[in-house]
């Protein structure tokens, strides 16, 4: 079973509103009231594209590397 990094952030324009999404499969992601709710919702949506391509023959996308940067913000 494939792996993938998923981002949960709260939504920047609707207080009380969690976003989950996965970087490497953009057409899955989601929403809820919760950091749980979305996430899995999310998981629900990339199941259903990692299905999708494996009835087409396409190859499944690798997951992303993620690296921490720190900056100065002057």
């Amino acid at each position: 079973m494939p792996k993938y990094t998923a981002l949960l952030y709260p939504d920047p324009e609707t207080p009380g509103v969690w976003i989950a999404e996965f970087p490497a499969v953009p057409q899955a992601h989601s929403f809820g009231q919760s950091p749980e709710e979305a996430l899995a919702r999310a998981k629900e949506a990339l199941e259903l594209v990692l299905a999708y391509l494996k009835t087409e023959g396409r190859p499944l996308p690798q997951d992303v590397q993620a690296v921490e940067v720190g900056v100065d913000a002057a």
